[in-house]
């Protein structure tokens, strides 16, 4: 009988890569993918042709899971980008990096997206001195981010540090893992997304 391995990994299997929902454990030998690289359930291992709008919307559904946003906030973003100037596909995906959640991931500050919206939502991270309890916060340009002073804050992160040996920080944020803080000196770009995705499908399946 398989192991389970529990939703978020059937998630991964059922796309066909990691999505990285488990944290660290889907960098080691215990992902669900590096096991069975293929879906779930007593199927062939043959997968089925998918249709062109099934292209387009796994796509859509990979970010959303990756991210961990609900169609509504999908559908928000669509909109904020698409009244942007520039390539809309592009602004979209930077807009999901420039989320709080994903920054603090990132950071290393957390092991996977789910965690860092815990850990923000429980109040632990400041953003220009202030706290901000808001996953889906927008982070801008020369923004400030820090652990809270308390000591509860502090063990918390410094231990996900270890565990995420402080992750591959992107280049546009700047940390320092011994104060535990951080600042964003670029806004991200199309390269520094690290899910691979062709968002241009995303757009024809939104746009229709």
């Amino acid at each position: 009988m398989a192991r389970y391995t529990g939703p978020k990994c059937r998630l991964c299997r059922r796309e066909g890569m990691k999505l990285f929902l488990k944290g660290t454990r889907c960098e080691s030998e215990k992902c669900a993918i590096a096991r069975r690289d293929y879906p779930p359930g007593n199927i062939s291992l043959r997968r089925a042709k998918v249709s062109p709008y099934g292209e387009r919307l796994r796509e859509k559904q990979k970010v959303k899971r990756f991210y961990g946003v609900y169609e509504r906030q999908f559908r928000s973003y669509y909109a904020e980008a698409s009244r942007s100037k520039g390539n809309t596909g592009e602004t979209l995906m930077c807009l999901f990096e420039r989320r709080l959640d994903n920054v603090v991931c990132r950071m290393g500050w957390a092991a996977s997206r789910a965690e860092a919206r815990q850990l923000i939502n429980h109040g632990h991270v400041d953003v220009n001195g202030r706290r901000v309890s808001i996953a889906s916060y927008q982070i801008n340009l020369n923004d400030e981010l820090k652990v809270r002073g308390d000591a509860k804050s502090q063990k918390y992160v410094r231990t996900r540090l270890e565990s995420t040996r402080g992750a591959q920080c992107p280049s546009w944020i700047a940390s320092n893992t011994e104060t535990l803080t951080g600042k964003v000196t670029a806004l991200p770009t199309r390269e520094d997304v690290s899910i691979p995705v062709n968002e241009q499908l995303i757009i024809e399946l939104l746009s229709r």
